[in-house]
């Protein structure tokens, strides 16, 4: 492995943090693409 250094603390910090974001993201993406599916198949289901 790499060695970081005196800059490793910060460096695996921000990995960690990106990593958290990105599955934040992803998280938000999928319950949304969730929600979207319901209402669409509830218009289809009303207006079908």
């Amino acid at each position: 492995m790499m060695s970081l250094g005196p800059h490793a603390m910060a460096v695996l910090s921000a990995y960690a943090v990106s990593l958290l974001l990105l599955a934040v993201l992803i998280g938000a993406s999928l319950r949304r693409d969730r929600r979207a599916r319901r209402a669409l198949e509830e218009a289809e289901r009303d207006h079908g």
